[in-house]
């Protein structure tokens, strides 16, 4: 069953439960108001028949009669009788209806009293008077209340299933305009495929639960893009990064082997050999951190992580590989708030994201020292690393993040071309941004940025 029609059937019971509630309530008051205004009207001729009663003494049974039918309507059935203290009836009435002993005793001892007999009601009253003690009783069929009831009836269930019926529809109306978006969102969806992960579904203009649903929706499809990207990179341009040294080094070792050469011919070419093996050795790192970091970022799982700290840790390692003072730590102001410091992050994953940053930025600045300035506020955390180099255009700084991608190769700054890249899907799986800030002649600076909710 649909959302729709489960919200519609849902809207139509407890509307309908509501309204069924209400027209029993009102059938119970219409009942209660007509028995109750029917026993009135026997109360009225009790009064009159002990007035006239009381006021002559030998009043005759028709006259008693032709005075209530003049100043009363008739009530179906309708009986009247008087008994005096002896339980003798006062009047002798044409009809067979007569009332117990008991039942006249037990009006003496309450004074009034209504009660049902079979389809009749009766009221009776005890007057005390100087010629006597008196109960009178009243008795008729009450045949229009039970008519209006059963009409009431009719028209109450006829109301409740005409009712029913429209609430159901418009429940049904009003599911499907609040459900409107999601109906946008699937056919959406159903356009999403692995080649197309770019995709994103539409933002509402509401800010609901539908909304928050299109947010961690695109969320995860940027999860995945990610990850298909990382994967489609590495089976890619994993081939062709490691054929092309191996190309060469076969290329130098037959040459070698096609005729004797002297000594330092073979010293160039086992140098060569050397360079083409350190590439080979290290597309084979970058490829593995490449897959090692495919594995984590679909895995990763975020806990809060101190900034500042992971930047004295990697200030402790690059001293370690390239002396003290070459990775120059700026620090502004910091906040005394810990949680200003902290982000949800992955560990050693933003390490390798930082890392893989100096790392590019010593490989262009050797042999001058790198810097890595840090700041935190309420608003972001900022970090930025800043070399000594040749800088990058602005042509290829719109590249340095694409994979396999090296600027300056002209320069034999030795690299493998995945480490910005890795760091770029890094930082984005954290929420953060980085760009590169360069004139295109003299150093560049990679800052990295994550603002704070």
């Amino acid at each position: 069953m649909k959302i729709k029609t489960r919200l519609s059937l849902y809207f139509t019971l407890i509307s309908s439960g509501a309204l069924l509630l209400v027209l029993v309530a009102l059938y119970i008051a219409v009942y209660s108001f007509f028995t109750a205004d029917f026993y009135s009207r026997l109360t009225d001729r009790t009064n009159l028949a002990s007035q006239l009663y009381l006021k002559a003494d030998e009043l005759a049974a028709d006259s008693m009669l032709q005075i209530q039918q003049k100043y009363l309507e008739k009530l179906p059935d309708e009986v009247i009788r008087i008994y005096d203290q002896n339980n003798l009836s006062a009047f002798k009435m044409n009809h067979n209806i007569y009332w117990t002993r008991a039942i006249i005793d037990q009006v003496r001892r309450e004074g009034y009293m209504e009660y049902e007999e079979g389809d009749r009601k009766v009221v009776g009253k005890f007057y005390k008077d100087n010629q006597g003690d008196f109960v009178i009783l009243a008795s008729a069929v009450d045949e229009n209340s039970a008519r209006r009831l059963m009409m009431l009836g009719k028209i109450t269930v006829i109301l409740f299933i005409i009712f029913g019926t429209g609430l159901f529809f418009a429940g049904r109306m009003f599911a499907q305009k609040a459900l409107s978006p999601v109906d946008k969102i699937i056919a959406q969806i159903r356009n999403i495929r692995s080649s197309n992960l770019h995709m994103r579904v539409s933002q509402v203009k509401s800010r609901d639960e539908i909304a928050e649903l299109i947010d961690n929706f695109n969320s995860l499809l940027a999860h995945l893009q990610n990850a298909f990207e990382l994967q489609q990179t590495f089976v890619a341009n994993a081939s062709h990064e490691l054929r092309t040294p191996l190309t060469s080094i076969i290329g130098e070792v037959e040459l070698a082997l096609e005729k004797e050469r002297d000594q330092s011919e073979y010293k160039r070419i086992l140098a060569s050999i050397a360079i083409d093996g350190a590439r080979l050795q290290e597309t084979i790192t970058s490829l593995m951190e490449l897959a090692q970091v495919d594995l984590n970022y679909t895995q990763a799982k975020l806990s809060p992580v101190r900034v500042d700290e992971l930047v004295w840790e990697l200030e402790e390692q690059w001293s370690a590989r390239k002396g003290v003072g070459m990775l120059k730590i700026q620090l502004a102001t910091l906040p005394d708030d810990e949680e200003v410091l902290t982000i949800p992050a992955n560990k050693s994953m933003l390490y390798i994201a930082l890392n893989n940053i100096i790392d590019n930025a010593f490989k262009y600045s050797e042999p001058s020292p790198v810097t890595l300035s840090f700041e935190a506020n309420e608003s972001h955390i900022k970090i930025a690393v800043s070399d000594n180099g040749p800088g990058i255009s602005k042509e290829n700084a719109e590249k340095v993040f694409t994979p396999f991608f090296r600027a300056n190769r002209d320069k034999n700054i030795p690299g493998s071309g995945i480490g910005l890249y890795i760091t770029s899907k890094i930082i984005e799986l954290f929420k953060g941004t980085i760009r590169v800030e360069s004139d295109g002649k003299s150093g560049s600076s990679f800052v990295v940025e994550f603002l704070k909710n």
